[in-house]
């Protein structure tokens, strides 16, 4: 059997031992609990020294651990999904030695929160007919063709690299427009890939836990007024991994 180690979930600010129950990662219902120095915490639970399989089940396992936290502690630093330290003693020096680190990063964290929101086209018959319309080179080409009834390879090939084109950017045109209405509360925002044509959206936003109940509210608004067009997922509060996301190893480090 290998050696155990110790996988790291996040970093709280605690004096006091705490236990957040048999919810480990790797399926074997290992407690979670606070391994600290001074008045910082490591959240951990016992684990293989060993690659951690990135696989829907760990990745879900990482973030319910420091959702469950969330529910206790108002400040919490996500650590990177994958991170086993080889003893409690490791985790104790980790604290000591980047110790002013962790405090200044959970001092910019207080009070806030991640939300998550994702926009999606309900009809993309009705986009791409806006796309062909609003741009005359796909309309002229798109024309031609149905006139001389192409199906050249070439015609198709270049009616559809100018569409993507034109998708792509009707999609940072159509995400400004919902942006500029949610970051008026938020304190920052980040971008992430979107999946397929409909998806226009994937964004993350940092907003102080007062002003949550506002950041809903233009939620509503905007879910109104794009009803017929848009579709939203709304997610949170969410643990900050699109703000902070502690790297306790190189990237190249393997036990």
């Amino acid at each position: 059997m290998g050696k155990e180690g110790k996988y790291i979930y996040c970093i709280i600010e605690t004096r006091q031992e705490r236990n957040f129950g048999p919810i480990g990662i790797g399926g074997r219902c290992d407690e979670v609990l606070t391994i600290g120095y001074d008045d910082l915490s490591m959240v951990v639970s016992s684990f293989p020294i060993t690659k951690v399989a990135a696989n829907r089940e760990n990745m879900l396992a990482h973030e319910k651990a420091i959702e469950q936290v969330m529910e206790e502690f108002d400040s919490v630093l996500p650590v990177r999904f994958g991170t086993v330290a080889s003893s409690a003693d490791e985790v104790r020096d980790l604290l000591y030695r980047r110790y002013k680190e962790f405090k200044h990063t959970l001092t910019d964290m207080e009070h806030k929160m991640e939300l998550g929101v994702k926009g999606i086209w309900r009809n993309m018959d009705i986009i791409f007919d806006e796309i062909v319309e609003n741009n005359k080179p796909i309309k002229s080409l798109k024309e031609a063709a149905e006139e001389e009834n192409s199906r050249g390879t070439q015609a198709i090939i270049t009616i559809g690299r100018l569409v993507k084109q034109a998708l792509d950017k009707k999609k940072g045109s159509q995400a400004e427009q919902i942006i500029s209405e949610l970051r008026k509360t938020a304190y920052e925002h980040r971008l992430n890939d979107t999946a397929g044509d409909e998806m226009f959206m994937n964004a993350a936003f940092l907003v102080d836990k007062g002003r949550e109940k506002e950041f809903d509210n233009i939620m509503d608004d905007l879910s109104d007024k794009y009803e017929d067009r848009i579709r939203f997922m709304y997610a949170g509060p969410l643990p900050v991994f699109n703000f902070v996301n502690i790297v306790i190893y190189p990237e190249s480090w393997e036990k």
